[in-house]
């Protein structure tokens, strides 16, 4: 008895001095990646750069998801092309057994945002399109983390897997939910990304479930003057649709979000339109109340078509979760942005960012230093503002995110102002705090897994105990073509 008392004495004093040195280790290891990720910066931005100046829609991203494949296969790890049928879609891995860690990449841009990296408003000649949501930072930036972390597990014998997601098309095109519903995150322990922004945080925070889809009216065509009775307006059933909607708006929760673009509205005046299409979003902090409000769409659409003596149907688009906070996790993450810090600009970015703050209708408010401040961290379970594909990801896996300043602060996301301070060193900058938060944040899970039990566990209450994964897309394929 009492040397099996001194042996659990012993294995108790053995953990804690392993837990000891785990804690001696840590800072210099870390010490250590931000430094090898620093000095490859200038490397990074030339990989964001690229994707810049590509400015590739989504799922047809061929250049941009080549390029990081390129990067990843050349620093050693195992790259999957192609997945879930979507060519721009895939996953690099690196080591093999658990814990199983990924990191997410994003490298789509937005239409019609051409932008150069002017501080004031001038369109590129060469595309119609931009990075005004900072993808090509995202995906770069996840790289380098990857990469670092990857060179360190493997220098210190990290037994494991290390998995990055290059995932196209989170503009409306859903790319995340693809691999989701294909089971690529089923054996995943932890997720870690990021996104670009005005300013610098890692709270536990939510966002909005959307579901979108195009409506098409089909008509008759005839002369609009000389005879006009025999035509049937497929515009007037859009129209109807949309004046339907706007009176819906008075009648539904006041978090919902509904919001449209006519992306054909007819040929000429004088041809009654024989086709038409209005292209929606519909948006809520939760799921079933998204559900529900596209259901009224769908509803609003048919009596339009009823009304106007045409026809519809409708292709949905994408259908994405609101993001489920993983308070475990985003409190380490937390740790490490605020022991990195934010991103500091020399006399030169400062000028520039004061260029840009004069093109706001509202910058008399704008704090520039605020770029160098990281947010208190908070607790924030009702989605707001935009969403994203993180949504069905959070809700397989235990996902923490963060964001950095990689614009000018005041930016508004999908502006020209983000497209073009994401050309510059600020992008640069607020890249490499994210890569170097992620990087560490990956290091202490690999040290500690048992975090990612608690992650688990945590995620497992938020979501219930009946939850089910069922896509708000359904089972469509991936519209390759929605950009085209």
């Amino acid at each position: 008895m009492q040397k099996f008392s001194v042996l659990i004495i012993l294995s108790m004093l053995v953990c804690q001095a392993c837990s000891q040195q785990k804690l001696l280790e840590a800072p210099d290891e870390k010490k250590a990646i931000i430094s090898k990720l620093e000095s490859n910066s200038d490397h990074y931005f030339d990989v964001a750069m690229q994707i810049w100046n590509y400015a590739e829609l989504g799922y047809i991203e061929e250049k941009s998801s080549a390029l990081l494949q390129s990067e990843l296969k050349s620093a050693g790890f195992n790259v999957d092309a192609g997945v879930v049928g979507v060519p721009t879609a895939f996953v690099a891995s690196y080591g093999s057994g658990k814990p199983v860690i990924g990191i997410l990449g994003e490298f789509d841009a937005l239409p019609g945002v051409s932008q150069t990296a002017s501080p004031f408003k001038e369109k590129r000649d060469d595309v119609n399109a931009g990075h005004a949501c900072g993808h090509h930072l995202f995906g770069s930036g996840s790289a380098a983390a990857a990469i670092a972390v990857k060179e360190w597990m493997q220098t210190n014998n990290i037994k494991g897997t290390l998995r990055f997601y290059g995932t196209p098309a989170e503009e409306g095109g859903a790319g995340k939910v693809y691999l989701v519903r294909g089971g690529l995150f089923d054996d995943v322990d932890a997720v870690l990304h990021w996104h670009p922004g005005s300013s610098n945080g890692a709270s536990a925070a939510s966002s909005l479930a959307n579901k979108s889809a195009k409506f098409r009216f089909h008509g008759v065509a005839s002369h609009a003057a000389g005879s006009p009775w025999n035509g049937r307006s497929a515009l007037d059933g859009v129209e109807a649709m949309n004046m339907m909607v706007n009176m819906l708006r008075e009648h539904i929760l006041p978090d919902s979000r509904i919001h449209h673009v006519i992306t054909r509205g007819g040929e000429a005046p004088n041809v009654v339109p024989e086709f038409a299409e209005v292209f929606y979003y519909c948006r809520h902090p939760e799921m079933e109340i998204v559900a529900k409000n596209f259901a009224r769409l769908v509803e609003a659409a048919e009596g339009a078509a009823k009304g106007t003596g045409t026809t519809m149907d409708y292709e949905v688009i994408h259908g994405i979760y609101n993001v489920l906070p993983n308070e475990t996790l985003a409190k380490i993450m937390h740790k490490n942005l605020s022991e990195i810090g934010g991103v500091k600009y020399t006399a030169e970015e400062k000028a520039y960012a004061e260029k840009i703050v004069s093109t706001f209708e509202y910058g008399d408010n704008v704090e520039i230093g605020l770029s160098e401040k990281i947010a208190p961290f908070q607790v924030i379970r009702k989605g707001r503002g935009g969403s994203t594909d993180v949504g069905d990801v959070s809700w397989a896996v235990p996902t923490a995110g963060m964001r950095a300043a990689t614009w000018v602060p005041g930016t508004s996301a999908h502006s020209w102002q983000a497209v073009a301070a994401g050309g510059t060193t600020i992008g640069k900058k607020g890249m490499m705090v994210a890569a170097k938060t992620i990087a560490t944040t990956a290091i202490d899970l690999f040290r500690d897994p048992s975090v990612m039990v608690t992650a688990k566990e945590e995620l497992n209450k938020s979501r219930g105990a009946d939850f089910v994964y069922k896509s708000l897309l359904g089972d469509r394929e991936p519209p390759l073509d929605y950009r085209k």
